[in-house]
This record gives structure tokens, sequence and C-alpha cells, in this order.
């Protein structure tokens, strides 16, 4: 697929867009790339507008190249006013907006992070960036949330045991652990899935009740539990768990056999306390 190549079935390439999944109606009738004001009338059935925790209506306006000056930053300007700059043609920025429809409390949360963070920086000339604003900048753009109602899977992504949790408790996994991908940077890379895809993840734990609920309302979920996690307790990129996302069963054929799991560049063995990097 070109780099700027519009694609309204993008959807199907992959399982990796299952969170765009009951969005499809809406976007298979875009014959060409939606412009900002597309994207700001696309809502959901029923949908609430989506506000930044500063009160500001979130919209999405055409960037305009130029130097700017604190108050235009990116994430300052869309604090300050709510205006979301994008660009046109452009499946990374697409992404990022679909992910604001999908996750608004999360992105409003990761947001007011950045704000925060750029003020302090600010005052404090010799500061350099914090190590907060890294891990909101990472999980934005590589997270990946893992929703699981049974800790013994949970503790083997913990434990880097990649062929145990993906393919020996292969029938564990389907049914007790999901992967939704939040970072708008993996969903470009997932246009062409590559094994080397890793995400960063927050692991949640739910009861089994949670997997019953129709997709909508997991989403929905997830963006309330992400609201405060993302506020009250990550404080480093240390706080979020490398996952190699293409063993989870079914995102890429290759994984339906066991060798796959095999190839340790990409299924890395946990670094022990004082190996060398």
């Amino acid at each position: 697929m070109g780099a700027y190549q519009w694609n309204p079935n993008f959807i199907d390439l992959s399982p990796m867009f299952e969170p765009f999944h009951y969005l499809k109606g809406y976007i298979e009738n875009q014959q060409c790339w939606p412009e900002p004001d597309d994207l700001n009338n696309f809502n959901f059935p029923q949908s609430q507008q989506i506000f930044t925790r500063s009160g500001k209506l979130i919209r999405f306006v055409s960037q305009i190249p130029g130097k700017q000056d604190f108050g235009q930053k990116y994430e300052s300007r869309i604090y300050l006013t709510g205006q979301v700059p994008t660009r046109p043609e452009n499946w990374h920025d697409f992404f990022n907006a679909l992910v604001w429809k999908v996750f608004p409390r999360a992105k409003s949360a990761l947001n007011e992070l950045h704000f925060r963070a750029q003020l302090t920086e600010l005052s404090n000339k010799d500061m350099n960036r914090c190590g907060l604003r890294d891990a909101a900048t990472l999980f934005d753009e590589s997270g990946v949330i893992v929703i699981s109602s049974q800790a013994s899977l949970t503790q083997l992504i913990k434990n880097f045991e990649w062929k145990e949790l993906f393919w020996r408790q292969r029938s564990a996994v389907l049914p007790s652990m999901r992967f939704f991908i939040f970072g708008h940077g993996l969903y470009e890379k997932a246009l062409d899935p590559y094994t080397g895809m890793t995400g960063k993840a927050i692991i949640l734990q739910v009861n089994e009740t949670f997997f019953a609920q129709a997709l909508r309302a997991q989403l929905a979920a997830i963006d309330l539990m992400l609201e405060p996690f993302l506020l009250h307790t990550l404080s480093s990129s240390s706080d979020l768990a490398p996952v190699p996302l293409l063993g989870y069963p079914g995102w890429i054929e290759d994984n339906n056999n066991e060798k796959y799991y095999e190839n340790k560049k990409y299924f890395r063995e946990r670094r022990k306390p004082n190996q060398m990097i």
C-alpha cells in the first residue's frame, strides 16, 4: 500500500484494527481521504462530544506549517483551544483522530500530562524533557492495552514467557486475554505488519464478565480504566511492558506455527538484573 494511498477497506487488513470494526460502514463510504470536517462529523451512534480536560471541544483542523510558540505547540494548542492539527492524506494523523473517538478520556488525560509537563519545562530552562512526558508519548504512539481475567497469564507477560503464553496457553489466552491497540503509530504500522512490531502495554485486570460485553462497551470500560491510570499511576516508560504484538493468536498467519515463537530476536527473554545491555 502506498504511503499516501487511501484504502477505505483497511479494517479488513488485520485483526489489529478491531477497535474500529463497528465503524466500517462509515469508513467504507469514504472513497477519498477524509477532510478534518469529515472527522469532526464522524460520530458514533449516540456518542457525546469530546472535550479536553480544560473543557475545550475537540475539533480536527488542517495543520498549517510554521514556527510555533508555546501556545501553538501541538499538545498545548489542543489543551488551550481543543484544536487538533491534522495533516491531509496522512495515515498517522487519521489514526490519531480515530483513537480520539474511541478513547476520548485517555487521550484527554495524555494531553493534559503533556501540557502540564511543558509548563514545567518552560519555567525551568535547565530542565530536560521529563520521564513522564516520554512515557506519555511512548504510549500515545506505541501503546497497547492488555486486558486479562487471569493473573497467571498476566504474569507470563511480565516474565517474558512468550511461547508459554501464546502457544502452550493459547486456549486460555483467546477467551481470557485481549489486546487492544491504542497507539496511532502502531495502527499505521498495522497497514503493513512485520515481525518485530512491539507495543508498550498497560495491563488491566478484569473479571470474566468483561468479555461478555459488546465491543463498544468493552472499549468504553477500558477508556474509564485508562484515565486514572494515566493521570495518577504512569510515571515513566518503565511502567509500560514491552509486548511482541504479532504473538497474539491470529494476529498474523505465521503464528499458527509453533516455530514462529522460537524467534528469540522477536520473542526476547527477560534481561537479568546484572546482564549488560
